[in-house]
């Protein structure tokens, strides 16, 4: 309804820029002057976290790359048996839909939407623009929105792009420059905002920084040193939480009707190795009352061999994340501490970064409702736990692939850039034994952007599953 009623006000509002007659003719001295931003910014976060959270871009693709989740029937996408039809939703979604709508908050004039709004939907549009990097490689940025057939950019112009983007965003948000009403995470909390932002740019800072270190450290260091800050507890976390029926968390409408996912077996042996208290969260027993303990689904099997490890035999992703209110998690306080830790690691920012790793192992047991102290430091302690300084990545990248639970594309795109945990492709996957390092452009591109599209596949490398993107430099 809120989309419906955002679309409706924006066609009129388009429709009376056309002519400045029909202006004069259809004002309406009784209306708002600013109906529109509110449930754009709604409708945003709401579209945006169904697309990060919903079964074409997370549990039904990267949660499976990854290894969080695997399938135990219809496991096509498992063995990435699939075509360049099954990443569309990210793609037409983000720009049609997303930053369409952003893009339209962000050029109002002043009257219609304040700075606040304008940097709020600069932050979310760069968030989206992010992903869709992230996934793909190579996208329409800059001409994007602005032509019918937009030429694409290097992912080094985009990340580079949105630094400055996010910049700009920051320099637009002031607890001073404004109410904001329609927002469903922050509840019009700027200093909330200002922290997502530098929790942004220090991500993109991580995510240039084997290509790109000079910069990458410029880009760390203007993050942590702006007065915004950073997201600093878990009460800042960056998440959209839903409601009852049909408004509910998209992972728990699916298994309202269906039951094909099992959280995987990858996960499971990991949080058994290190006695971690997150898998009673992670997983739920098995139904079957006998097996008594969590069991996880192989990843890439066949169809037959996937349904014969029983669907009463094996467990079922935690109803943690499969309640009508269980929250879109985007940006957690976990993750911005794992980036504080790489940063320092790195030499880009000074810090502990062993102390910043423990601190971010801790940030994830309390965001699942895990305060114990006595059982937090039992796990820290553990020797296949304690930071390894002269391996970082391997530290950080497996600590951070168990917090990003649930979290399919940023974990899809954590684990290529940091190359731990060590994942094994499925006895059935079709790839001969890879796992994918990108999503297809979808089909549409080709035939409707032709020669953008022709013209970034040349400069990137095929359009395949396999083709390492510019970021992944390992």
């Amino acid at each position: 309804m809120l989309k419906k009623l955002a679309y409706i006000t924006l066609f009129a509002v388009s429709l009376v820029s056309c002519s400045d007659s029909l202006d004069d003719v259809n004002k309406n001295p009784n209306a708002t002057e600013t109906p529109l931003a509110p449930y754009l910014l709604t409708g945003s976060l709401k579209q945006g976290a169904d697309l990060y959270w919903g079964s074409d871009n997370n549990f039904n693709s990267s949660l499976l790359f990854v290894q969080h989740w695997a399938k135990i029937q219809y496991t096509e996408p498992d063995r990435y048996d699939v075509s360049n039809t099954s990443f569309a939703s990210l793609w037409n979604t983000g720009y049609a839909t997303l930053i369409t709508d952003l893009n339209t908050i962000i050029k109002f004039p002043d009257q219609q939407a304040n700075s606040n709004y304008k940097g709020i939907a600069l932050t979310l549009r760069s968030w989206t623009f992010l992903l869709l990097t992230d996934a793909y490689g190579s996208i329409p940025y800059k001409e994007a929105g602005q032509k019918v057939t937009p030429a694409y950019n290097t992912q080094k112009e985009v990340y580079t792009g949105l630094l400055e983007d996010l910049k700009q965003a920051q320099s637009l948000l002031g607890t001073a420059n404004g109410a904001v009403t329609g927002d469903l995470v922050y509840k019009g909390d700027i200093a909330k905002w200002k922290k997502l932002v530098n929790s942004l740019r220090l991500r993109i800072a991580l995510r240039i920084s084997d290509r790109e270190p000079a910069l990458a450290k410029q880009a760390a260091i203007d993050a942590t040193s702006d007065a915004g800050g950073l997201i600093s507890n878990n009460a800042e976390i960056f998440k959209f939480t839903y409601i009852s029926s049909p408004q509910q968390n998209p992972a728990s409408a699916w298994f309202e009707t269906r039951d094909d996912f099992r959280i995987s077996k990858t996960m499971v042996d990991k949080l058994n190795e290190l006695s971690d208290p997150r898998l009673p969260v992670y997983a739920q027993l098995p139904t079957d009352a006998t097996v008594g303990k969590y069991v996880g689904g192989a990843n890439g099997l066949s169809n037959s061999d996937a349904n014969s490890q029983g669907f009463a035999k094996t467990s079922k992703p935690g109803t943690y994340f499969l309640t009508s209110t269980s929250p879109a998690v985007i940006v957690s306080y976990s993750e911005t501490l794992f980036n504080l830790a790489e940063a320092v690691a790195r030499g880009y920012i000074a810090g502990d970064a062993e102390q910043l790793y423990k601190s971010a192992i801790t940030a994830s047991f309390n965001q699942f409702g895990i305060t114990d102290a006595t059982a937090i430091s039992n796990y820290l302690n553990q020797a296949t736990v304690k930071y390894d300084a002269t391996n970082y990545a391997k530290s950080i990248g497996t600590q951070k692939w168990i917090a990003f639970f649930g979290q399919g594309l940023d974990a899809f795109t954590e684990w290529r850039r940091l190359d731990y945990p060590v994942l094994k492709a499925g006895p059935a996957t079709v790839l001969n034994g890879q796992i994918p390092s990108r999503f297809f452009y979808p089909g549409t591109e080709q035939s409707l952007n032709g020669t953008s599209y022709q013209a970034a596949v040349s400069a990137q490398g095929k359009d395949l599953l396999t083709t390492k993107l510019w970021f992944d430099a390992k």
